[in-house]
């Protein structure tokens, strides 16, 4: 699939998905940000399709996304690649250098757990959606800090401006989106 095509079947696969209220956040329900409605094989192809033509993969050594919603792309990938894949975790597992970082979504906040991350490594980071930027921004700072190299940070769906403000605040940051969305009069609209 070219990836034109790919676009074009993640677009529409956004097209038309549920929207509900999380007190005043509109939360939008997709296969690939919630794990339903059920996902078409397509559309997790697509993406990762559109991932891999993104990146220059000699210069990675690691995939990493974050639990869970993350993790069928990261699966997909990895696969696709045969690049070494790493979950960061929604719970402790006392693993020797474990961090743990302190995260929160446009509707909840938690503590995210990184492991088997070492100084050096070259990471590709791949993610379901950024909104606020709250999980991603303390999951990179905290990254960096361990001595990782941020290579790219790739990110399926983009809502609202979180994305914006880390590329203004942290231009070094090298985050890309795949399809950016809004929610208009409660439904979902791509942003071309």
């Amino acid at each position: 699939m070219s990836p034109s095509d790919s676009l074009t079947v993640l677009h529409e696969s956004l097209r038309g998905a549920p929207v509900i209220w999380k007190g005043d956040y509109p939360y939008f329900i997709h296969p690939i940000s919630d794990g339903i409605p059920r996902m078409d094989a397509d559309v997790l192809r697509a993406t990762c399709d559109l991932i891999v033509e993104m990146v220059d993969w000699s210069k990675v050594d690691l995939l990493v996304s974050v639990e869970a919603m993350g993790l069928p792309l990261l699966a997909a990938v990895g696969d696709a690649t045969g690049k070494p894949t790493v979950v960061i975790r929604k719970r402790s597992y006392g693993m020797e250098g474990e961090v743990g970082v302190d995260v929160s979504t446009g509707y909840s906040q938690s503590t995210a757990y990184i492991n088997d991350i070492w100084p050096g490594e070259r990471l590709l980071i791949v993610d379901d959606v950024i909104s606020t930027g709250g999980t991603l921004e303390p999951l990179l700072e905290a990254l960096e800090g361990m001595g990782a190299v941020l290579q790219g940070i790739i990110v399926a769906i983009e809502k609202g401006k979180g994305r914006e403000r880390l590329a203004r605040e942290r231009p070094n940051w090298p985050i890309s989106t795949l399809a950016k969305i809004d929610i208009v009069d409660g439904k979902v609209e791509i942003v071309e």
